[in-house]
């Protein structure tokens, strides 16, 4: 980094800004392997918080494979590299006062672990996607699975790439065995119980 560079303090704090939403920042990061139903969850969650009243924003892996990181694969250290990106856009987020939504595979715990020093203790909030592969694979909605075991995709997370396990992580959801709607309710009780959300702005 060079030695011009100066950090600049906000006169407005990210506190002051979320205030009038009647929330307080934070950062659910959704993690578990392709299939687990991250995506739809985190989409569900948004939605329900919109309808509601509260100030969202959703980062997808994918999405922002098209555009932030589009110019990294999935070698073990690009993944790291695509993390510690995610990671900073999502802290500037939540210093705009949002509570901000991401869901990535985010196999290895360094990278997770790496994240969640960005934050403030409390802000950062680890979703385990903790649905069987055998589930994921029967649901393969992009034909990865089928892919990797065929040798056509390297690297895989589950297949030929570890997924390390969160050890202990906010919330845990498992997709086969409860609906969205179960998954929605326990994620926004979760964000009362905290106060990460002050009140119903239904």
């Amino acid at each position: 980094m060079s030695n011009n560079i100066v950090w600049h303090d906000h006169k407005v704090t990210r506190a002051e800004r979320a205030e009038p939403k009647s929330q307080r920042p934070c950062l659910l990061w959704f993690t578990g392997l392709s299939g687990s139903g991250k995506s739809t969850i985190a989409n569900a969650l948004d939605v329900a918080l919109y309808q509601r009243g509260y100030h969202t924003f959703l980062l997808d892996g994918d999405n922002v494979r098209h555009g932030l990181n589009r110019d990294l694969g999935f070698s073990d250290s690009d993944r790291v590299e695509n993390i510690r990106r995610v990671g900073e856009v999502s802290k500037l987020f939540a210093d705009a006062g949002l509570i901000v939504l991401s869901a990535f595979i985010s196999p290895f715990a360094s990278d997770r672990r790496l994240v969640r020093n960005l934050f403030p203790e409390g802000e950062f909030i680890e979703v385990f996607m903790n649905t069987p592969i055998e589930t994921c694979e029967q649901r393969d909605p992009k034909g990865l699975y089928q892919k990797a075991r065929a040798g056509k995709i390297k690297d895989f997370t589950g297949i030929d790439s570890p997924y390390e396990i969160p050890e202990r992580p906010e919330v845990v959801l498992d997709t086969s065995l409860q609906s969205v709607d179960d998954c929605i309710e326990q994620l926004i009780q979760y964000l009362q119980d905290r106060k990460l959300i002050l009140e119903h702005k239904d």
